[in-house]
C-alpha cells in the first residue's frame, strides 16, 4: 500500500493507459453464447462539437451498467461510435473552413468533412478514454465508413423491396437555411414573437367584404381558397362564393370544412399552399391549385410577382406596407405563437412540394407501439414519451436530404421513363454520381440512358441500424439472405439514450430493426436526462451558463465526476453542481484513509472465517450483506443514486465511523477477518462508481488481476442480531463522544456504565473498545423527566389574533409566568390554542451519573 496521501491524476492516468494496453474491455470473440453476452447499444455522439457535460453524463450511467454487468459474468459487448454523416458534420465542415457544400462536388467536399471530422473524432476519443469508461475501443465505428455504408444501403434496399419504402412528389417539410426536406422528428415547437394582420378581402363581383387574420401575409400569392365552418351560421351564406386576394388579385373559392378554429381571429381562414400542416389537408381533400410562392431558400418565388427574390421575411415587411396603404390592413397586433423550427439550427420550416424517398410508418404504428411494450424501460415513465410520439404521427418517415455529406441512395432513374434502377447487394457500397447502373437497358421501355440519384440518407436512416451495424448484419449471398457476424449480442441487452432523442433515435430504430428482423431490438432501454445548471436551466451559450468538462476535470478526479454523475434518478436531469463534485472528492479521500488502516490493521495474506468470529464482526458482515442485497438490486434498476448514496452511508457512517473505530483497538484474528472481508467487498461495491481508485486499492492490497474482472459480491449468509448490532455501535459513538467532550482520551477508563437497549451478546465488545470496568443492562427505563427549555409563538396566528398584546405574551413567556395546559397556554391573561405555539422541551435524568442519549438506546455514565 503506498504511503502519503491519493493522487488521483497520477492513478486516473495510469490505469486509463494499463486498461487500454492489457486489452481489460476487450469483448472475447470466443463467447458465442448469447446467454453469457451483455451488450450496450451505446449511442454514437454526432460528431459537431467538443465534449459536454450531457457526453459525461450519459455514457457514465453507461459505464455503471457495464462494469457492474461484466462482474456478474457477464461478456460485456460496449462499442463506440462516431455518427459523422449527416448535417451537423457537414455544417462543422463549412463554419471550421468557411465554405459552403453548394460550391463543391460531392465527393470533394465528403472527403473534407472526413478530415475535419477526423481531428474532433480522435480529440473526442482522447476524453472519452480520460472519462474511464470501459468501451472496447477496437469496436470503433463511424457512419460514414464503407461498411456502415454497406449496411445503409441494404437497408434501403430490403425496404424497398418489402414494399416499405417509396418516392413521392408531395409536401415534405423544408428547412430554408439548410435548403433540404427534413422528417416530423427533426423538427421542435419554439415560441417566438410575431404578429396577428387583419386583412380585408372581398367577395368577387360583390360589395360584400370579410376580414381574415393570419401571422403570415407573405403567403397571400400562395393563397387558393377560403374555409369557413359548417357551424359558422353568420358567414355562412359566403360558402360557395369565390374571394379575391389582396394586391395580388387571384379569385379562390371559399369552401365549408369542420377543420376550421373558428375561435381564431374572425373564424374565416386562408388556404396557401403550403403554410402549415392544415392546408396539406385541405390542398388534398379539396383538389386545389398548387402555388408556390417560397422557394427551397425561403426566397419569394415569381408567383409573388414584384415581390419575387425577396425573403420571406423582407417580403412580409413589404407587404405589410403595401396592404396598409391599400387601405386593407385593418389591424396589426404584437402576439407570440408556436413555430415549428428545425431542430439543429432553429430555422422556421416551409412545406414544399419536392419529390423524396419516404418510409412506411402510419400504416403500422400499433406494431411499433406493441414492439415498444415488449421491452423493459428505465424509468417505466419514459415509454409514455415514446408512445405519445407515436400517437402523434401525421407523416411518414422522409428518409432522402438534399446535402452533400451523407450515403448516398443506391438508385439510378430511366431518363425516359423515370423507372427506378436499384443496385446490386452485391456491389454495396455504391455512389451513383460515380458508379455506373447495375444494367445497361430499362427494364421498362428499353433506353440506355440513366440519371443518378444525387440525394443522400436522412443521417437516422443509418444511425438507426446501430445493433444491427454492431452483430455484423449483411447479406450473404451464397445463402441468399441476410445473415450476423455475431448473433449472440442481437437482440441488445440494453439502449442507452437521452430522452431528448426517444422520437429520434429510439423510434427509428425500433422501425428499422424491427423489419429487417422482425423482432424488437433491445431487452431494455434505459434513458437519461439532460444535464442542466445549478439554477436548474439548460446549458446553452446564449444564456452563457455553460460549464466545460475539461475545466472541471482539470481540477478534480474522474472519479469524483463519476461520483456527480450517480446523483440523479436515471429519466430525470441532473443539475451541474460543483458541490457534488466536492463531496466525491472527500468520498475518495476517505476511502484512501480508511484502506490504509485497514492494511495496517490486517496480513497480506488472504484469511478464512475463524471458529470463533464474534458477535461484533458477525454482525458487521452481516450488515454487509444487507448493503450487498440492496446495492445489487438498485443497479439492476438502474436506480443508480440509491446504490450509491446507500452505500457511501454505510460505508462512511457504519464501517468508518464506527467498526473502525472499535477495530483499530483490536489485535485478533476475528477483527481481521472482517476487515478484510468487508474491505474487499466495499471496493467491489464502489468499482462501478470510483473506478480508478478502487482498481488502484485493490491491485495494491489484493490481487493482479483487476477489480472489474471479478465476481460481484454476493451476501455471505450470515446470521446477526441486527437491532442489537446497531444499537451497540449507538452506544460506543455515545461514550467516544462523553470522551471527546470531557476531554478524556479515548484510552480513558470509564467506571460504570448503564444501558437501557438492546445490546444482547454486544456487552463485552463495548466494555473493552470504550475501556468500561463495569457495564449492565436496565430492564426498566430510568427516571427521567420532560423539561420546557422554551415556547416558540407562531406569530401569523398570533399576531393577526392578538395585535398590540403580543409584547405582553412575549414578556410573560420571557419571566416564565404562563401555565401550560393539555393543549392550550395561559399567558398574560389570555388563552393561546396550540396551534398557536410550540414547546420545546428536553428530557433530563434526575438519577446518579449522566446521561447520554444513543438512538433508541438511554446510556448513564458514573465515573
Amino acid at each position: 500500500m503506498p504511503s502519503g496521501a491519493y493522487d488521483p491524476e497520477a492513478t486516473e492516468r495510469k490505469w486509463q493507459e494499463r486498461w487500454l494496453d492489457e486489452e481489460t474491455y476487450d469483448y472475447d470473440d470466443a463467447a458465442v453464447d448469447g446467454d453469457t453476452v451483455f451488450s450496450i447499444d451505446s449511442p454514437p455522439p454526432t460528431v459537431s462539437g467538443s465534449l459536454h457535460w450531457g457526453h459525461v453524463y450519459g455514457f457514465t450511467l453507461q459505464d455503471f451498467v457495464a462494469r457492474f454487468e461484466r462482474m456478474r459474468g457477464e461478456n460485456i459487448f460496449f462499442p463506440f461510435g462516431y455518427d459523422d454523416n449527416g448535417i451537423a458534420s457537414e455544417r462543422l465542415t463549412e463554419d471550421e473552413l468557411g465554405i459552403r457544400h453548394q460550391d463543391y462536388e460531392r465527393r470533394e467536399f465528403q472527403q473534407l468533412c472526413r478530415e475535419v471530422c477526423a481531428e474532433y473524432e480522435s480529440e473526442f476519443t482522447e476524453k472519452m478514454q480520460a472519462l474511464g469508461i470501459s468501451i472496447d475501443w477496437d469496436r470503433t465505428y463511424r457512419t460514414i465508413e464503407p461498411r456502415v455504408q454497406r449496411a445503409s444501403q441494404l437497408s434501403f434496399i430490403e425496404l424497398y423491396e418489402q414494399g416499405r419504402e417509396y418516392r413521392q412528389r408531395a409536401p415534405a417539410i423544408w428547412c430554408p437555411e439548410c435548403e433540404t426536406a427534413i422528417s416530423q422528428v427533426e423538427t421542435e415547437d419554439d415560441e417566438q414573437p410575431s404578429h396577428f394582420h387583419d386583412i380585408e378581402f372581398e367577395v368577387t363581383d360583390s360589395d360584400e367584404s370579410f376580414v381574415i387574420s393570419t401571422t403570415r401575409p407573405e403567403l397571400l400569392p400562395a393563397c387558393v381558397a377560403v374555409f369557413v365552418h359548417p357551424d359558422d351560421d353568420d358567414n355562412q351564406h359566403l360558402v360557395g362564393e369565390e374571394a379575391t386576394i389582396p394586391l395580388f388579385g387571384q379569385s379562390v373559392p371559399i369552401i365549408a370544412d369542420d377543420r376550421v378554429d373558428m375561435e381564431t381571429g374572425s373564424g374565416i381562414v386562408m388556404c396557401c399552399t403550403f403554410g402549415d400542416q392544415n392546408d396539406i389537408e385541405w390542398y388534398q381533400a379539396h383538389d386545389l391549385d398548387l402555388r408556390i410562392a417560397i422557394d427551397e431558400s425561403g426566397t419569394l418565388t415569381e408567383v409573388a410577382d414584384e415581390y419575387a427574390g425577396l425573403d420571406r421575411d423582407e417580403a412580409r415587411e413589404a407587404i405589410v406596407s403595401d396592404l396598409d396603404d391599400a387601405g386593407v390592413l385593418l389591424d396589426r397586433r404584437s402576439i407570440t405563437h408556436v413555430v415549428n423550427v428545425h431542430e439543429r439550427c432553429g430555422t422556421s420550416v416551409e412545406f414544399l412540394v419536392t419529390e423524396q424517398w419516404y418510409i412506411k410508418l402510419l400504416d403500422k404504428t400499433d406494431e411499433y407501439l406493441e414492439a415498444g411494450r415488449q421491452m423493459e424501460w428505465f424509468p417505466e415513465k419514459m415509454f409514455t414519451r415514446y408512445k405519445n410520439w407515436i400517437e402523434g404521427l401525421q407523416w411518414d418517415w422522409s428518409i432522402s436530404r438534399q446535402r452533400s455529406s451523407g450515403i448516398p441512395f443506391p438508385v439510378w432513374y430511366c431518363a425516359e421513363c423515370d423507372h427506378e434502377v436499384i443496385a446490386r447487394k452485391e456491389d454495396l457500397p455504391v455512389d451513383p454520381l460515380s458508379d455506373d447502373p447495375p444494367v445497361d437497358a430499362c427494364s421498362e421501355c428499353g433506353h440506355d440512358e440513366f440519371v443518378a440519384e444525387d440525394d443522400v440518407f436522412d443521417t437516422w436512416a443509418t444511425s438507426s441500424l446501430t445493433p444491427l451495424i454492431n452483430a455484423g448484419w449483411d447479406w450473404d449471398a451464397e445463402s441468399e439472405e441476410y445473415a450476423m457476424e455475431r448473433p449472440e449480442i442481437y437482440p441488445f441487452d440494453v439502449r442507452p439514450q437521452g430522452h431528448d432523442i426517444i422520437s429520434f433515435w429510439l423510434f427509428h430504430t425500433v422501425v428499422k430493426c424491427y423489419e429487417h428482423t422482425g423482432e424488437v431490438p433491445f431487452d431494455s432501454v434505459m434513458i437519461n436526462g439532460m444535464v442542466l445548471d445549478e439554477n436548474r436551466v439548460k446549458m446553452s451559450k446564449s444564456l452563457g451558463n455553460i460549464v466545460s468538462p475539461d475545466e472541471v476535470l482539470d481540477e478534480y478526479p474522474v472519479d469524483a465526476a463519476r461520483y456527480w454523475a450517480a446523483g440523479s434518478a436515471v429519466g430525470d436531469d441532473l443539475p451541474y453542481n460543483e458541490k457534488g463534485i466536492v463531496a466525491g472528492e472527500k468520498l475518495l479521500r476517505k476511502l484512501w484513509n480508511a484502506s490504509k488502516l485497514v492494511d495496517s490493521l490486517t496480513p497480506d495474506e488472504r484469511l478464512d472465517e475463524p471458529d470463533d468470529l464474534r458477535a461484533i464482526d458477525r454482525w458487521l458482515l452481516a450488515e454487509m450483506d444487507d448493503t450487498v442485497r440492496f446495492v445489487t438490486e438498485k443497479l439492476e434498476a438502474r436506480e443508480f443514486s440509491k446504490a450509491r448514496d446507500h452505500l457511501r452511508s454505510f460505508f462512511w457512517h457504519t464501517f468508518c465511523d464506527d467498526y473502525l473505530e472499535i477495530a483499530k483497538e483490536r489485535d485478533d484474528e476475528s477483527a481481521a477477518y472482517a476487515l478484510q472481508t468487508a474491505h474487499r467487498r466495499f471496493l467491489k461495491l464502489f468499482a462501478p462508481f470510483l473506478a480508478h481508485i478502487a482498481e488502484e486499492l485493490w491491485r495494491e492490497m489484493y490481487d493482479d488481476r483487476s477489480v472489474h474482472n471479478t465476481e460481484w459480491p454476493e451476501p455471505l449468509g450470515l446470521d446477526a442480531d441486527h437491532e442489537a448490532g446497531e444499537t451497540a455501535m449507538a452506544v460506543v459513538g455515545a461514550l467516544r463522544k462523553y470522551k471527546s467532550d470531557a476531554q478524556l482520551s479515548l484510552n480513558a477508563s470509564i467506571d460504570t456504565v448503564d444501558v437501557y437497549g438492546n445490546v444482547a451478546g454486544f456487552e463485552e465488545e463495548i466494555q473493552r473498545v470504550m475501556h468500561v470496568e463495569s457495564l449492565s443492562t436496565l430492564e426498566e427505563e430510568p427516571e427521567i423527566e420532560s423539561v420546557v427549555t422554551g415556547i416558540d409563538l407562531d406569530y401569523s396566528v398570533v399576531g393577526p389574533e392578538y395585535g398590540s398584546q403580543v409584547p405582553d405574551i412575549e414578556a410573560g413567556l420571557e419571566a416564565g409566568e404562563y401555565e401550560l395546559g393539555e393543549n392550550s397556554l395561559s399567558v398574560a391573561g389570555l388563552e393561546l390554542d396550540s396551534e398557536m405555539f410550540e414547546v420545546d422541551r428536553e428530557r433530563r435524568y434526575t438519577g446518579e451519573g449522566e446521561m447520554l442519549e444513543a438512538g433508541d438506546a438511554i446510556v448513564i455514565v458514573r465515573n
